[in-house]
């Protein structure tokens, strides 16, 4: 009887590890690099209406940008072609998270609480965060700005920013940058707190109406987003961003669009750094 029942505990164990392994064959199998490479396509998500990141091209209505390049090189890179997938602000950490994606390219600051969320490459570039005024406010320095009223995208490291930097002024976040823009145009707010990059159009665009105030919220590391935990994707895009960088064409993607000869006119100062050394 005694060995009756040791065999059919022995049973019982095999019979629910095999169950176990039936229930969760995904969180014992999954890697994301695998899918990809299987189906062929790099899903990456993208911004589409911030010029020149992600932005509708006049003609051919298809989104296009600094941010979109930057995708199709690393899709090339792992031998996949890229699908591109439009994102607002907000919903590039959910598009990772919940699978919609497998690569964000979407002025992706990192910070320390999105990396408890999602894992981060090597930063590919950085750029001040700064604050945007009309040319006649009497503005002049980050500051000036302590009690104002500051629009900014919400859920974005330029909101992040001028809420740390500046505790007392008023944080107004919109769902995109056109909207946060448009808040400071109709006189809403004092303020509009933005990535360099993305703020020199609206200055140079604006036949002297707004400018920077002097000096800037904080420098923003950016840098691509995968799903966390997904090492060997995470690995593999950071060999191609390396061999990206050594090859010249992170740069040549960056002078095409904010380039000399581009209206931002915006130096790539800092390469490619590990996020490891800027924590």
């Amino acid at each position: 009887m005694k060995m009756i029942s040791q065999h059919m505990k022995k049973l019982g164990m095999g019979s629910l590890l095999l169950a176990s392994a039936w229930l969760f064959p995904a969180a014992a199998h999954a890697d994301r690099l695998a899918d990809i490479q299987a189906r062929g396509i790099l899903v990456c998500a993208t911004l589409a209406n911030n010029e020149p990141l992600g932005y509708p091209d006049p003609q051919t209505r298809q989104v296009v940008g600094f941010d979109v390049d930057m995708c199709a090189a690393v899709a090339r890179k792992l031998g996949v072609q890229m699908q591109q997938k439009s994102v607002t602000v907000e919903a590039r950490l959910p598009a990772l998270i919940h699978g919609e994606a497998d690569l964000v390219s979407a002025a992706l600051g990192y910070t320390r609480e999105r990396a408890h969320q999602i894992d981060f490459t090597a930063s590919h570039y950085q750029n001040p965060i700064k604050l945007i005024v009309q040319s006649d406010s009497g503005l002049n320095l980050v500051s000036d700005l302590a009690d104002k009223r500051i629009s900014a995208n919400r859920s974005s490291t330029p909101e992040q920013a001028a809420r740390r930097v500046l505790p007392k002024a008023t944080v107004l976040g919109f769902v995109d940058t056109p909207q946060a823009f448009l808040a400071l145009a109709q006189g809403k707010v004092d303020a509009l707190a933005i990535s360099m990059p993305s703020g020199v159009r609206f200055v140079n665009e604006s036949t002297g109406r707004f400018r920077f105030v002097e000096g800037a919220l904080a420098w923003e590391p950016t840098a691509l987003g995968v799903k966390k935990g997904e090492h060997r994707l995470l690995a593999a895009v950071n060999q191609g961003l390396m061999e990206m960088e050594k090859e010249g064409e992170i740069d040549a993607l960056w002078s095409r669009w904010f380039g000399p000869k581009t209206k931002f006119n915006i130096p790539r100062d800092k390469k490619l750094t590990p996020i490891a050394s800027l924590r």
